[in-house]
């Protein structure tokens, strides 16, 4: 049993389990109803995304220190009791099933998903 981080959209690894969406917005022009079918997600859950102020500063990041201002913030924005709650539950969730967690980003180390992991990983999670 694991926690895969992936990127929606990608196909699905056969013990991936259910697709948790950690995006703000769901994927343009695709059906609501094709959202899994598609492999964009299962569940959506933006609560694990970053607010819509740290999307903006993510996306014009351009030096290193621009990116860890992002990952400083994002990190602070998960540290609220709600969003903890939530990493807490799915590191100890991984360990007795299999599913993902994502985002629409490219690259995982540009991606809000690699803080995720981070966090996940301090809680002990089982990451495939």
């Amino acid at each position: 049993m694991s926690l895969r981080i992936v990127r929606l959209g990608t196909p699905r690894h056969p013990q991936e389990g259910t697709r948790i969406g950690t995006v703000r917005r769901p994927p343009r022009g695709v059906a609501k109803e094709r959202f899994a079918a598609d492999d964009w997600y299962d569940v959506w859950y933006p609560e694990l995304s970053p607010s819509a102020e740290l999307v903006a500063n993510a996306q014009k990041a351009e030096t290193p220190a621009e990116w860890a201002a992002f990952v400083r913030a994002f990190e602070a924005e998960m540290n609220a009791p709600a969003a903890r709650r939530t990493l807490d539950l799915l590191a100890a969730l991984s360990h007795g099933a299999d599913f993902s967690i994502g985002c629409y980003c490219e690259d995982e180390a540009r991606c809000h998903r690699s803080v995720l992991r981070a966090l996940l990983a301090e809680r002990g999670a089982a990451i495939a």
